[in-house]
């Protein structure tokens, strides 16, 4: 494998190979070139760059984005939706009602086949402005993907801040109702002030050992000063949290369970961040559902041979685990659900290549919304391929804003739907410079093809980062100890 390579997140379960070979830039140009972006997508894009350098956004003036009660929010059910489902939300419903304005809380409907652009319209919201009153700012999709599609939600999300709600069973919607509502009006919480890191670091596999040195330490340890640039000290520190990190050959498969199964007296950390790669099966073979996105550990033994007990399903977090709480960051392939159809290494000239039978959301982050002992907040991921050639693309240096600011965000007690605004503003910014680049009447300075293939990656790893959960939730810093 050449140095230039790009290494896609991921570990065949059924091979203990990567699920896609490394390509080169010249690949990754070629691939790009061959998906143009829709004119009407990137002109939307290129004025949606420019809201994001407005103070409030596309909201109006006197509307603070980070107040739900003033900035709006609503939930979306698919048309259709049977009465048991609208049942099991309506705790949280409830919940939003009792602290947003009737005049911005709604319940709103999704119809088969509507576009971003079409949805809005309908409710009478045109790109580019955000109407609280029509449209509020925080949006809960109630459904899984064939419901309510993902490509809705992460384009939604660019403007506005979208989470999802998708399990089996509506009981499972009602406990993640419940348990909200329950936390959000405690006077104690069980999370302690503490941000957990973990992150393999496997050998011979840059994708690891560059989320293990260029995202999981720096996070952890911070930054120092080099140049012209000053220090940057440890998020949780800069936020008073306590941090604590399981890296490399500490991140081990037992290390997250016990991180998740706390012994009594331990309190569970607020929030949790994992980079790793995530586990991926072939269409029907019957592990894809229960276990792709699967966290890959540090006792995996490398290329070639991998097993269960080398990473973690959501069958192994038992009813005793103590994952209440929790905001979660899970940076790994399919960490937060599957597309049908690859999103990004189609070959134009034979169509769409199948992944699954129909698109689905992750179990691993549903177990953990769903908890009989007490639901996690939210869980943010990647539906498709996660990309760690972003964390460092070629020639520019380790490039973790996004992830920093995320944490920050979270841990200042930011909603966690405003709290992923940053991923949104790099995506617009993102497929707008990669439309010009591969524009040949463009005026604008030609890049390289190297500069070309890091700008689709970076694009790429951008668009699909999602959150499941509603975004409106955060933590209870006032609490936490």
């Amino acid at each position: 494998m050449n140095e230039d390579d790009i290494v896609l997140n991921g570990i065949n379960g059924a091979t203990g190979e990567y699920l896609v070979s490394p390509i080169t830039p010249a690949q990754a140009v070629n691939i790009a070139s061959g998906r143009p972006a829709e004119s009407a997508l990137t002109t939307w894009l290129r004025a949606i760059a420019s809201v994001f350098k407005r103070p409030k956004l596309g909201l109006p003036m006197d509307v603070d984005p980070v107040n739900p009660a003033r900035a709006g929010w609503a939930i979306v059910l698919p048309a259709g939706a049977p009465p048991e489902l609208r049942a099991a939300v309506q705790p949280l419903i409830d919940r939003r009602k009792s602290v947003v304005p009737p005049d911005r809380c709604k319940v709103l409907e999704y119809r088969p086949g509507e576009t971003m652009k079409k949805w809005l319209a309908r409710h009478g919201v045109a790109p580019g402005t955000v109407a609280p009153t029509k449209v509020p700012y925080y949006v809960t999709l109630v459904g899984g993907p064939a419901e309510i599609p993902f490509d809705f939600q992460y384009l939604l999300d660019v403007e506005y801040a979208v989470g999802r709600l998708c399990f089996d069973a509506p009981e499972q919607y009602r406990r993640y109702a419940e348990s909200v509502a329950a936390y959000e009006t405690a006077s104690s919480v069980k999370n302690a002030k503490e941000v957990t890191y973990w992150g393999p670091r496997h050998a011979a596999d840059r994708s690891t050992q560059m989320s293990a040195d260029s995202l999981i330490r720096p996070l952890m340890d911070g930054v120092p000063a080099a140049g012209d640039q000053p220090a940057e000290a440890p998020v949780a520190t800069e936020k008073g949290f306590r941090s604590r990190c399981f890296r490399a050959a500490d991140a081990t498969k037992a290390k997250l369970l016990e991180t998740l199964h706390p012994t009594t007296g331990t309190a569970p950390p607020a929030v949790l961040f994992t980079a790793s790669h995530g586990m991926g099966w072939p269409k029907d073979d019957p592990r894809q559902r229960p276990a792709q996105g699967a966290l890959l550990a540090q006792d995996w033994a490398g290329f070639g041979q991998v097993t269960p007990a080398h990473y973690l399903t959501a069958a192994e977090i038992e009813d005793g685990a103590n994952v209440g709480g929790i905001v979660a960051f899970l940076f790994a392939c399919y960490g937060a659900g599957t597309p049908a159809t690859d999103a990004f290494l189609t070959d134009r000239g034979r169509g769409p290549v199948d992944i699954a039978s129909a698109p689905f959301v992750a179990a691993l982050p549903q177990r953990l919304l769903s908890h009989p002992n007490g639901a996690a907040l939210a869980v943010l991921g990647h539906v498709e391929r996660a990309w760690g050639y972003s964390i460092r693309p070629t020639g520019a240096g380790t490039q973790i804003g996004q992830f920093r600011d995320f944490l920050a965000r979270i841990m200042s007690g930011e909603p966690v739907g405003h709290a992923t605004k940053n991923f949104s503003e790099r995506y617009a910014v993102l497929s707008t410079a990669l439309a010009g680049a591969l524009d040949e009447s463009s005026k604008e300075p030609k890049l390289s093809p190297q500069e070309i293939a890091a700008t689709w990656v970076e694009r790429n790893d951008a668009q699909n980062y999602v959150i499941l959960g509603d975004p409106a939730v955060k933590l209870r810093t006032d609490l936490l100890k």
